[in-house]
């Protein structure tokens, strides 16, 4: 029978072992040792220990020439760092923490051999991202003593720990560890037992959907990635990260999760499963999404699939006058964009009262400009004066590109390019800023659908540099071309996307918001756990639910209803507390309340 755990029986966790000494293992001994514990450091090659080692060296010495360390303090942290081949050296540890490779077999033979070792308080705790806690507790001599501890590459640097329990933990053991998370300058949150926990549970959908999205052609490796760090401002896209992390440890992950879920979205993309067995496991092996310069690096190099700069083989229209049909913030932002860029904008409206206050709308954000120095007064009234406010989009006769940003309703779309196709001269381009309706629907209200094209800006347009170019089956190329160039000149990042619910952005955001609910909606996680794990674990600027109440709930709804409706896959189903809190009229800051409550201004 095992040792009943008590708060008296819990020993100070002074000495602790690290089993596995990879770039994980070794980022949490340097850690541990900078934090004034004694390590022990066990790895069953001599050889990884002693690499190990120096690479600890080199990073105390870093430290060092940064001004971070002394040499006596790095000497110190060296000299409580001792390495072995012998499991049997971590006898007198008052916790270990187990960090070998993503495998049942490997794992449990590990804490079968600690069991036989180790004293009875001691805490084990497994460093598994993917691998079932209790699974692995449940085969341990001491079930209550074992839980996850889950650190992020890198460890030094990375603040999130994910304490996980199991139904066997005892509370004492997760209160230990908390506190040591806390005293090495770490924030733990606390999660249950399930493959991916909080961080990976949410960020492996979405890079698994990022590789099924390039798997089908739909956009380029590039212009996925560049998609989600310009329109989500995240620090990698999700092919970069995927070969950061490993493709092969991606999928294991994604099976494990799959696993227990059965969501499709889990489902590894079959890409993950030919690059893993054909070697190309990232930047580990040289080559993954991205070919790499050496096994090991980060620095890509061109390859057969590396665009090339200028080569296209179309001429784009010439655009001189832009007609910006709207009159909200999008509307202005993007008639400021392109007065900015010297283009002469007619800024049409249902009246000529809302065209002039959208005007002044965009005078006032000048105006910031100015006062922030980002501009000249002068600059501010010449490109003010580019801008001629109209009351019907009669105005736009002789526009030589039309972009429309009302309401994000297929009708009222449809009505206003019926009204374009008889406005606008012929050769005219006419584009869409929906951000998940059909462009082709837009496209056949008109007499002239190959003129037709998406220009998804982002909100706040004059701040966002990523536009989504959607070219429908029907797009002209040298229209394609066209908005293209446009672009350029108006210092905008475009990525090329076919004409499908969500485009890129859309497409993988919102069914990571939507698990993020349901985590929520299955008291899985609290919020601002969640929220502080995605911040912090995945880089995110904001969490969910941060980033929901800013978008809008009632909006973040429709996006994925219009998913759902588009790909039938009832993991894209949207998670009925997000529902509820829509019909209850809790649709984030704009009303004062959404997830979270907010100050009325």
């Amino acid at each position: 029978m095992a040792t009943p755990l008590s708060d008296t029986t819990l020993s100070p966790l002074k000495t602790i072992a690290v089993v596995g000494l990879g770039t994980m293992g070794t980022g949490i001994t340097e850690i541990l040792a900078k934090a004034g514990r004694e390590v022990i450091g066990i790895d069953i090659s001599e050889a990884q220990a002693a690499k190990s080692v120096a690479a600890l060296e080199a990073a105390t010495a870093r430290a060092v020439e940064r001004g971070r360390l002394t040499e006596q303090e790095r000497a110190d942290v060296l000299a409580r760092v001792r390495t072995s081949t012998d499991i049997g050296a971590a006898a007198d540890a008052d916790l270990v923490i187990e960090v070998a490779p993503e495998s049942y077999e490997i794992k449990h033979q590990i804490f079968r051999d600690l069991d036989a070792v180790v004293r009875p308080e001691t805490i084990l705790a497994t460093g598994t991202n993917a691998l079932s806690v209790t699974r692995l507790a449940a085969d341990s001599a001491r079930p209550e003593r074992v839980l996850g501890l889950h650190f992020f590459n890198p460890a030094p640097a990375m603040k999130l720990v994910e304490v996980v329990s199991s139904v066997l933990t005892a509370p004492p053991a997760v209160a230990a560890v908390t506190d040591l998370a806390i005293e090495l300058g770490k924030e733990p949150v606390a999660v249950g037992d399930r493959p991916g926990f909080v961080a990976d549970g949410l960020l492996f959908g979405y890079l698994n959907q990022a590789a099924a999205m390039y798997e089908a052609r739909y956009a380029s490796r590039e212009d996925i990635d560049a998609a989600m760090r310009l329109g989500c401002g995240l620090p990698m896209g999700p092919l970069a990260l995927l070969d950061l992390i490993g493709i092969d440890t991606a999928r294991t992950v994604l099976e494990a999760m799959y696993a227990e879920s059965g969501d499709r979205l889990h489902a590894p993309a079959p890409i993950l499963k030919q690059l893993s067995e054909a070697g190309l496991t990232g930047r580990k092996s040289g080559r993954g999404f991205y070919t790499y310069e050496a096994p090991g690096s980060a620095t890509t190099v061109p390859d057969a699939l590396t665009p090339v700069e200028g080569n296209t083989q179309v001429a784009g229209r010439s655009v001189r006058s832009v007609g910006v049909a709207g009159s909200g913030t999008m509307a202005s932002g993007i008639a400021e964009v392109f007065a900015k860029a010297g283009y002469e904008v007619v800024l049409a409206a249902r009246s000529e009262e809302k065209a002039q206050a959208a005007k002044a709308r965009i005078g006032k954000s000048l105006a910031r400009s100015v006062d922030k120095g980002r501009m000249t007064a002068e600059a501010a009234a010449q490109t003010l004066d580019l801008i001629t406010p109209a009351g019907s989009y009669d105005a736009f006769a002789d526009v030589d590109l039309a972009v429309e940003a009302v309401a994000e309703d297929l009708a009222v779309k449809q009505q206003l390019f019926a009204a374009l196709d008889k406005v606008c001269k012929p050769g005219a381009v006419l584009a869409t800023t929906t951000s998940s309706l059909p462009v082709v629907a837009c496209a056949r209200a008109t007499s002239r659908p190959q003129d037709v094209i998406g220009m998804h800006f982002f909100n706040p347009a004059p701040a966002m540099k990523l536009v989504e170019v959607v070219r429908t089956v029907l797009t002209a190329d040298d229209v394609h071309a066209t908005v293209r160039e446009v672009c350029a000149k108006v210092r905008k990042h475009a990525v090329d996307c076919g004409d499908r619910a969500g485009f890129i952005v859309n497409a993988l955001l919102f069914p990571y918001l939507n698990n993020a609910v349901k985590m929520v909606q299955e008291h899985y996680a609290s919020l601002d756990d969640i929220d502080a794990a995605m911040k912090l674990g995945g880089g995110y600027p904001m969490g969910p639910f941060e980033l929901l109440d800013v978008v809008g709930l009632d909006v973040s709804l429709a996006i994925e209803k219009v998913l759902h409706r588009e790909f039938r896959d009832p993991g894209l189903a949207p998670a009925p507390l997000l529902e509820h809190l829509v019909a209850a009229g809790c649709l984030g800051r704009k009303t004062g309340r959404g997830f979270r409550e907010y100050a009325r201004r």
